[in-house]
């Protein structure tokens, strides 16, 4: 199930740090960001074993989630919110801003096999 954690935050006169610690069971295996146009709609998957870490690192973006029980709706307008995805979440990324970086951090590396691109059957998120 997704979990919406504010990150520790150290701020200081030569800036903020944001820690990354204990977020995803097990090692982080691949990084990766994305960025583009505002009207992009990335994601319509969730993973076989894939955890991941999504944060906003500048701009916002909206992600709606099913986990086959719940649905929600997450704004990430802040580099300190981090949304973490369990493998069973099926997620869209959309509403980016124009200046939006979002950065995910994932316990796998990269495999086509882990992903599933059906949504559940009662989900009423879909891709647009």
């Amino acid at each position: 199930m997704s979990q919406l954690l504010l990150l520790d935050t150290f701020s200081s006169d030569a800036g903020d740090l944001t820690v990354f610690e204990k977020i995803l069971p097990g090692h982080i295996r691949r990084v990766f960001y994305i960025q583009g146009k505002e009207d992009s709609v990335r994601g319509g998957h969730r993973h076989k074993e894939t955890w991941q870490a999504l944060v906003c690192i500048s701009g916002s973006c909206r992600v709606l989630n099913d986990n086959g029980v719940k649905q929600e709706e997450f704004i990430l307008d802040s580099p300190q919110k981090c949304l973490v995805l369990a493998p069973e979440d099926w997620h869209v990324m959309d509403q980016f801003s124009s200046e939006a970086i979002l950065l995910v951090l994932a316990n796998k590396f990269y495999d086509k096999d882990d992903y599933i691109y059906e949504p559940y059957p009662q989900s009423t998120i879909t891709l647009l």
